[in-house]
């Protein structure tokens, strides 16, 4: 799954980037044609490493205010 995932990311991201910087619109690409490929790139994870990338965005994406 793994595999799959990097391979999807690479394809599909070339892909977007061939048309997006020669001019052809993107517009027609859904968003998660995008996105896809991550799932599995996650899903070929160990359940340490999934846990791991969750408490991640957890983190980076949490609104807390900090404490100074």
């Amino acid at each position: 799954m793994l595999i799959v995932g990097i391979l999807g990311v690479v394809i599909i991201y070339g892909g977007f980037l061939y048309l997006f910087f020669s001019g052809r619109s993107t517009a027609s690409l859904p968003w998660f044609l995008l996105i896809s490929p991550w799932i599995c790139v996650y899903f070929g994870l160990s359940h340490v490493q999934q846990v791991a990338v969750i408490s991640w965005f957890a983190s980076k994406f949490s609104f807390r205010k900090s404490s100074k």
